[in-house]
Order: structure tokens, then sequence, then C-alpha cells
């Protein structure tokens, strides 16, 4: 009996030993997985940053005076391009309504078509109109109630020195569960942005978390079938950049709960380029906590 009671523990230890490993090794590839599926979407981030349609493409910003503003390439015209010919056309601004007309006896490329006019804005069906010169593409833009032209350059000199993103390392304590609350009716969150300008925002509710045993909240923007934050730290304007972090998030389970990760926090088109427009956050999105995760602040080349 005695010796059986001992091999029937010897067994049971054996079992139980052989459980921590497994589940320790469990553990240890589902920290990897995370790891990796982080990584993988901080590659893709960069990437996308750097395309010929990413931000760093984004080389001016041309504010529109009402009636006639001539542009092309000559240091005469009221928007003047790097390259192109000497005057390509003329944008309308009249009672909010962006119109271009080429120059006559020409035409412009706009979304692949040879026009010598088209409106600009507003657009339907989200359906953005460009005109394409050589490496150039010029399309409407808004800052608030003021309309402008953005101008893509995939040449830019911001591209071309690029010098990568940097991040806090991936820490999954900073993975945290976030329970949404709804606004007892949905607002208009109206933030200004770099400029000054105040820019609206959707807002369906918000969502509480803790940080380091910290229990914090923060508003959401309805942004399609995400939630999105622009948020603040303790780490802001000193790690990461001053203005502003931007996050997204899914929606809530049906029991209200979703998961936010400051891992996959970024950084705004204002870190790096001088011709974009951001919002700031609301002052519940400015957290009185340090959040060592995401993206660093840029610095360029040295």
């Amino acid at each position: 009996m005695a010796r059986s009671a001992v091999g029937t523990f010897a067994g049971f230890a054996t079992f139980v030993v052989t459980a921590l490993l497994a589940s320790g090794i469990s553990e240890a590839a589902e920290e990897q997985d995370y790891v990796s599926t982080v990584s993988a979407w901080r590659a893709d981030r960069e990437a996308r940053l750097n395309a010929d349609d990413g931000w760093l493409t984004v080389a001016g910003l041309f504010f529109l005076s009402e009636g006639g503003n001539t542009f092309g390439s000559s240091p005469l015209n009221d928007i003047v391009l790097r390259t192109g010919p000497e005057r390509a056309g003329t944008f309308t601004l009249h009672d909010g309504v962006i119109s271009v007309q080429s120059v006559p006896s020409q035409s412009l490329m706009i979304n692949g078509q040879n026009l010598t006019d088209e409106q600009l804005w507003p657009y339907e069906n989200r359906d953005l109109k460009i005109i394409e010169i050589g490496p150039l593409g010029l399309f409407a833009h808004y800052s608030g109630n003021r309309l402008a032209i953005r101008m893509r350059d995939r040449d830019s000199e911001l591209r071309k020195t690029f010098t990568g993103l940097q991040w806090f390392p991936i820490d999954e304590s900073y993975k945290v569960k976030g329970h949404y609350k709804p606004h007892n009716e949905p607002y208009t969150l109206e933030l200004p942005n770099i400029l000054g300008d105040i820019e609206l925002f959707p807002s369906s509710g918000s969502i509480t978390f803790s940080i380091g045993g910290e229990q914090l909240t923060m508003t959401a923007v309805d942004a399609g079938d995400q939630l999105w934050f622009i948020f603040r730290d303790l780490t802001s304007g000193n790690e990461t950049y001053p203005a502003a972090r931007f996050l997204y998030a899914d929606p809530p389970d049906d029991d209200g709960w979703t998961v936010v990760d400051f891992n996959r926090a970024y950084n705004p088109p204002c870190a790096f380029n001088p011709h974009t427009t951001c919002p700031l956050p609301p002052l519940e999105n400015r957290l009185p906590v340090r959040v060592q995760a995401g993206e660093l602040d840029y610095h360029g080349a040295n």
C-alpha cells in the first residue's frame, strides 16, 4: 500500500509539474505572439506613413482667398509649385465651393481624366478629386471653416530624409480593458487643431480603464466601426509628441467592454509635417499618468 501511495503521489507530482511547464510554455508563446502582432502593426504603420499617399508626401497647404487663386511654377502665381507649367490654372473659391479651371486651350489631369474644369469641394461620396502634375497631387482640404488646397509630393524632402519611427518597448501591461459608457445623448466635440481652427467630431460615449492602479476616463470619437481617442499624458513634450497621440479601439462588446492597447498609440501627422492639421485632445483625455507605451516623438535626421 505504501509503495502504491508513493507511486500515486509521484505520478500526481509529475502531472502537476508537466501542467505547470505546459502552462508556462503556453503563456510564453502567447506573449511572443502578442509581441509579433504589435511589431507587425508597427511595421505596417511606418510603411503606410512612407507610402506614395502617406503623410510624408504632404508638402504644402495653401489657404484660399475668395475669388481666383492662380497656381503654377512661376513665382507670379498665388500658389507656387516646385515643378510643372508656369501657369497651370486657377482655383476659385465662391460661397464655400472650390472649383478649378485650366488655362485656356489646355487641360488638367484630374483623377486620370483630362479636364478643363471641375468642382473640388464639396465632393460627393468622399470621391476626392486630385489634380496630378508630375509627382504632385493637389486637392481640396478644410481646417475648421477655412478652405485650402493641400499638396502631395512623392519626391518631398521630408520623405527622402525620413529616418524611421521609434517606440517604447512593447509592454503588455499597457493593453488594458476599458468599459464603454454611452453619453446620455451623443454630442459634438469642438476641438481646436494645431493651427487654432475649431474642428467638429461626433462622440457617443467614453471609456473607463485603469493604468498602474489609477482609474481614468477618455472620451471617444465615433470613427466608423471603431472608437478613436485623441489623448495626451505625462510623457507628452518629453518622450512623446507634445500636442497629442492617437489611438483606435474596437467597438465595445454586448457587455460594454473593449481593449485599449497603448502599445499601438501613434503620433499625428503634425509630429512629422508642418503642412498638416491635427486636433488637440479634450481636457478629459489629458491623462495624469505616464503612458510609457506606443510611439515616441520624431526628431528626424540629426
